[in-house]
């Protein structure tokens, strides 16, 4: 028990265009004091219980809520509790006791993974696993952990396929798996959560197998050190020669940094440190006096397409992460004309022309994730404007009378009725931390997941 509480302590103590400035020009009389980033975080606190409630009053016990409609909504026909688990963690970093208590409550006597559906096992080993190895954390539950350590054992069978890939879903109840189409952020991305349940539990099973599927990506990149966007994980063999930062390669990068960082291990820092290095030479791309990820082949470094997205902008907090800060800053300046472009940022646009290509907007985090890290490394207050900006479109444009709404169409800012988890784990916890007290959570001794849940480090440098 004494660890236990050690180890919660620790981590609530961790749990510390035109160019933008031509863009926004700061009023003198409006600059980031003390109160005024206080006041911005408790804003945020405030439209956090507001979505809460409105999924307390419609979709309590469900795995979300339809934001217009009022109804509630689970993935699979039947509850895993994705919301709660997902916002617990943001719930204990806002202070948000009462809810926070609510939600493990229902947690610790409803949650329960012996069910008789078909999973996809990437969504809920980032959402669910994460999110429970997080919690644990935060509060010392032991009941979080053995939920953790229950689905954790129910997933490894996905790792039993000829190349040591993982098959794309598995039934949780008898341990079919299927599905052999997958790609690298699927295939190679598991490593950050069952590498923690490896250390949280002691089972070196979970950090054996994934650490396996993610070097079995990494053994397939081409002769330029590239990845492909899809593959077969039976034959081993790539589906799409298309590399890219964004969309089925995404979380696939960010692990072998994160990774590395997480548990020292060595052969992460090394995949990254080579695969880092080729993405910046052949998938980077210098236009319109801005800097861009798009679509290169992964054989022959040729440009494929010009396309970059909501799901892309994770990349400047890869870069900070990686201390690359004018890459970085650069990268988000890019992002902030992408969300400017129609006042919030559409699902992908192509940046060669600037004109949409995808017009929907489902309330992503990530531009929101990378002004939050190259605030925390540089103070610079145009990524508070930046984030404040992000928080007046959000609430103008999909905030409902029950909580928020995805949109259709960003240009015609036509809502949707959709709210998926993760607006609470990573959007709004993002955008509360950008301006919360540091103290709230230290970046420099956690390390987030895809889904921003964060891990205190196992390994410090």
């Amino acid at each position: 028990m004494k660890k236990i509480v050690i180890a919660a302590a620790l981590l609530m103590s961790a749990l510390s265009f035109p160019s933008f400035a031509e863009g926004v020009k700061q009023d003198a009389s409006q600059k980031w004091t003390d109160a005024r980033k206080r006041a911005t975080a408790e804003r945020v606190r405030q439209e956090c219980l507001h979505a809460w409630n409105g999924y307390k009053k419609y979709a309590w016990g469900h795995d979300e809520v339809l934001p217009v409609s009022n109804q509630p909504r689970d993935w699979y026909g039947v509850s895993l509790l994705m919301t709660p688990v997902d916002a617990l963690d943001t719930l204990h970093l806002m202070g948000l006791t009462k809810e926070a208590d609510e939600a493990r409550a229902l947690i610790d006597t409803k949650l329960s993974f012996d069910q008789d559906v078909e999973v996809k096992a990437f969504e809920i080993s980032i959402r669910l696993l994460g999110g429970l190895n997080s919690a644990y954390q935060l509060t010392g539950d032991p009941r979080l952990l053995a939920l953790a350590d229950d689905l954790g054992t129910r997933l490894l069978p996905i790792f039993e396929s000829p190349t040591g890939l993982p098959y794309v879903s598995i039934n949780l109840k008898t341990g079919k798996v299927s599905g052999v189409d997958s790609c690298p952020a699927e295939a190679g991305s598991y490593l950050f959560e069952f590498g923690t349940l490896s250390k949280l539990t002691g089972k070196k099973i979970y950090y054996e197998k994934a650490k396996r599927a993610v070097v079995a990506v990494y053994d397939r990149q081409s002769p330029l050190g590239l990845v492909g966007a899809t593959m077969n994980i039976e034959t081993g063999k790539w589906t799409s020669d298309t590399c890219q930062v964004g969309a089925l390669v995404d979380a696939y990068y960010e692990y072998l940094l994160k990774c590395a960082i997480l548990f020292g291990d060595k052969d992460c820092e090394r995949m990254w440190r080579s695969s880092i290095a080729s993405v910046n030479k052949y998938v980077a791309d210098e236009t319109h006096g801005g800097l861009w990820y798009g679509q290169t082949n992964m054989n022959t470094g040729e440009r494929q397409a010009t396309h970059y997205g909501a799901l892309d902008a994770y990349f400047p907090a890869l870069l900070a992460l990686n201390k690359d800060l004018p890459r970085a800053k650069r990268l988000e300046d890019s992002c902030y004309k992408m969300w400017t472009l129609a006042g919030v940022e559409p699902e992908q646009l192509d940046y060669s022309t600037m004109t949409i290509t995808s017009p929907g907007y489902v309330l992503r985090p990530e531009i929101i994730e990378s002004a939050y890290y190259l605030y925390t490394d540089t103070k610079d207050p145009k990524y508070l404007d930046m984030g404040s900006m992000f928080l007046d479109s959000i609430v103008k444009y999909c905030r409902t009378d029950t909580a928020f709404t995805a949109l259709d169409n960003v240009e015609k800012k036509k809502q949707g009725d959709d709210m998926e988890s993760f607006f609470f784990a990573e959007t709004l916890k993002y955008l509360y931390l950008l301006y919360a007290p540091k103290k709230t959570l230290d970046l420099g001794k956690v390390v987030f997941n895809s889904e921003a849940h964060p891990i205190r480090r196992y390994f410090s440098p």
